[in-house]
């Protein structure tokens, strides 16, 4: 991997951990249990020039889920606490917004309410933090936010928080010709703020929910006005993938059912492809969890996985360490 093409936010992390002979390696955090040699047998494979496998340079494309894919979600999406911290700034500037219990429980930090208020209320709660502002100034504090604030149990940043073997990965993918990409059930203009910086993607080649905006003449900026134009999850990722990017991709990574529609229509296309998931099997560094949970869940893709020859990439196994921050 070349040095240059690290982001930048893990780069100096990744450098200052890797011994020198680890540098000619391009993913020195994967162990070699079994998914670190199938995806380099696939790039190999679809970058050699007259080979049964070659793929063009511009049907290279690899999309990645980020919420446990990328970077962690547990206990719940970061995006979801960087809303409960918005509501509560802006509360306190402003107590007459605490109109319903949903915003009530989010200013005063009591998830337990919060999430009893349903789906309706979690949506009020990202209505009040992420509408009424301009999109430059929503990423500019989006990006304060990540890379001040600290995770509630492991310390770190949330900035901190990639994770160093998909980092080196996606580095691995740039260097052999891929495009990469985010497709994402996350807002997509909360991770333009921070892909490029984190993870070398560019915001135009971030694909995620998406909200209303409007063009303000007065400010001269398009300013979030809320409401739901996209659910990039499950069934919307295809349909995210195919507006946006506009052709089948070779290469798709999730860790949850949530992905299960993105990797099926990566994996049907014609010619060469290849889909893993990343399983989070490691209570001690990271967490464990697959087939329940209120986040993050991963049963029908266990269960389909060797039928459809997705990779199964065990956390504890097959990484020999976790955080890009650490």
């Amino acid at each position: 991997m070349r040095l240059d093409a690290l982001p930048t936010l893990a780069a100096a992390a990744l450098l200052a951990a890797a011994p020198l002979s680890a540098l000619a390696d391009p993913l020195p955090s994967w162990t070699d249990e079994g998914a670190q040699a199938r995806i380099v047998a696939f790039v190999e494979s679809v970058t050699e020039e007259g080979g049964a496998g070659y793929v063009a340079p511009e049907r290279r494309i690899a999309v990645f889920d980020n919420d446990g894919t990328l970077w962690s979600e547990q206990p719940v999406y970061f995006q979801f606490l960087y809303a409960l911290d918005a509501v509560k700034a802006k509360a306190e500037a402003d107590p007459s917004i605490l109109t319903s219990p949903a915003l009530k429980a989010a200013a005063a930090g009591d998830m337990q309410a919060l999430m009893e208020t349903g789906m309706d209320g979690l949506l009020e709660v990202v209505e009040v933090s992420h509408a009424g502002v301009s999109i430059e100034d929503f990423q500019a504090d989006v990006e304060d936010w990540l890379t001040h604030a600290t995770h509630p149990t492991s310390g770190l940043t949330y900035a901190q928080m990639t994770y160093a073997p998909m980092v080196e990965l996606l580095g691995y993918l740039h260097d052999n010709g891929f495009a990469t990409w985010i497709v994402s059930g996350g807002g997509v203009d909360f991770i333009r703020a921070v892909g490029e910086a984190a993870y070398g993607i560019p915001p135009w080649q971030v694909v995620g929910s998406r909200g209303n905006s409007a063009w303000d003449p007065e400010t001269k900026t398009v300013v979030k006005t809320g409401g739901v134009v996209l659910i990039d999850d499950k069934e919307g990722k295809p349909v995210g993938i195919a507006q946006q990017i506009g052709v089948r991709p070779i290469l798709a990574f999730g860790n949850s059912d949530g992905d299960y529609q993105m990797l099926d229509y990566v994996t049907s296309g014609e010619g060469p492809s290849l889909g893993l998931l990343v399983h989070h099997t490691d209570a001690e560094r990271e967490f464990a969890y697959d087939r329940e949970g209120h986040i993050g869940v991963l049963d029908k893709g266990l269960e389909d996985a060797e039928g459809r020859g997705w990779v199964i990439v065990d956390m504890k196994a097959e990484w020999s360490r976790v955080w890009s921050g650490e």
